[in-house]
């Protein structure tokens, strides 16, 4: 049976509405915005357009008009009541928000029943047009990187596979070739995502700097390092306000972000120094050159993936249930992370290989009273059930 992810139920019955808002499908690279698409038209029951910007000429706007007005010819001369018209990877056509604009409102005004959804790439499409241009005239359905409840659906996959490959759908027929894997995480999701999709929607003066810059984060998810110390190791000219810049880039790329230290004042958050965390444990496992064997008996560093994998977990609906994720560290003393929401926040302590407990979970309540303290590994929540389970269960 076809794995269907749980956006598929919410697309199906927003185009079975009444024509009301845009609905923009957005996500990382491959975790499956088209594929998703592709199984809600198989069970649409309207007439539909798809339209792809993949190999077209990104300084070509009226392309979309005339994908636009194609949809509308179809339905003059089938004499259609209605019409779906599915773009996808919408941002990479220059200036594309003002051209939907243009062609939603004059549906609008001319009471054309056509329905219109778009995908394209997580929030950095939202930055480009959405907010500004169409803002107002769009719903958001966000797709994040596969669960390991979803993979071990779809793919039976163990928790250990999980945790060192993590939650990429296409690489999953390779991982018994590690090194082939490796290739393609690198070639067909690392590369592009670093080299067109973040150009085409931001401004990017040393490329190179990115480059390197995104590729230490990711060796160092789940540990901490201050960006002059990360300038340092780079070897590349520019300035720590460059890199705090490429990294939250980078983090709404939903690719890899530096997660900030909690305090009750701002400006101490703020010149914490970060701890990164990638969104999904492949960019952490991908340029690795000790193999799975190697690393799962290798207590110290089998802690450090299982710490990646839960701040990855807690980062994957952190934007859609609206909470944030810190970390917290005074001394000796530290608690691998906090979240917070708007009923207060809940500390999480990942019990592993890595280290021995600290007196971080003790010291924090004193200082600031959570919600809720958990630990998960030994002693506490089992792993698997919480990978398997809802973040906001435990909020």
């Amino acid at each position: 049976m076809e794995f269907k992810r749980k956006q598929f139920g919410i697309v199906l019955s927003r185009i079975k509405e009444p024509r009301g808002k845009i609905q923009v499908v957005i996500g990382p690279r491959q975790v499956g915005k088209s594929t998703l698409m592709d199984q809600v038209l198989a069970q649409c029951p309207i007439p539909y357009t798809l339209a792809k910007a993949d190999n077209i000429d990104s300084s070509d706007r009226n392309w979309i008009k005339r994908v636009w007005e194609s949809a509308r010819g179809t339905m003059v001369v089938k004499q259609q009541e209605e019409h779906l018209l599915v773009i996808d990877e919408i941002q990479k056509i220059l200036n594309w928000s003002e051209a939907v604009k243009e062609e939603w409102d004059w549906d609008c005004s001319n009471k054309i029943n056509l329905k219109v959804v778009l995908l394209g790439s997580s929030r950095l499409m939202i930055q480009s047009g959405l907010s500004e241009s169409l803002s107002g005239r769009f719903e958001l359905i966000r797709m994040g990187h596969w669960s390991f409840e979803e993979m071990r659906e779809a793919f039976g996959i163990s928790q250990d596979q999980y945790i060192y490959f993590g939650g990429y759908p296409g690489a999953i027929q390779f991982i018994q070739d590690e090194a082939r894997w490796k290739r393609y995480i690198k070639d067909s999701i690392i590369s592009p995502a670093i080299e067109r999709d973040i150009k085409l929607t931001a401004n990017i003066y040393k490329p190179v700097l990115m480059k390197r810059l995104f590729r230490l984060s990711c060796n160092y998810s789940a540990q901490e390092l201050s960006l002059t110390k990360m300038l340092g190791q780079l070897q590349d000219a520019g300035n720590v306000t460059t890199l705090a810049n490429y990294l939250g880039i980078l983090e709404q790329c939903q690719l890899v972000c530096g997660l900030q230290k909690y305090a009750n004042d701002e400006a101490r958050k703020y010149n914490s120094s970060p701890k990164y965390q990638v969104f999904n444990n492949a960019l952490l496992t991908a340029n690795q050159r000790k193999r799975f064997e190697v690393i799962r008996t290798d207590s110290e560093s089998w802690g450090r993936w299982v710490e990646s994998a839960i701040g990855a977990h807690l980062l994957s609906s952190a934007e859609e249930q609206d909470y944030q994720v810190f970390y917290w560290r005074e001394r000796d003393n530290e608690v691998d992370f906090i979240v917070v929401a708007d009923e207060g926040c809940v500390a999480f302590e990942v019990k592993s290989g890595r280290r021995k407990m600290n007196s971080g979970m003790k010291e924090f309540e004193k200082a600031f009273k959570p919600n809720h303290s958990y630990i998960i590994g030994t002693g506490g929540i089992r792993l698997d059930d919480f990978l398997l389970s809802d973040v906001e269960q435990w909020l």
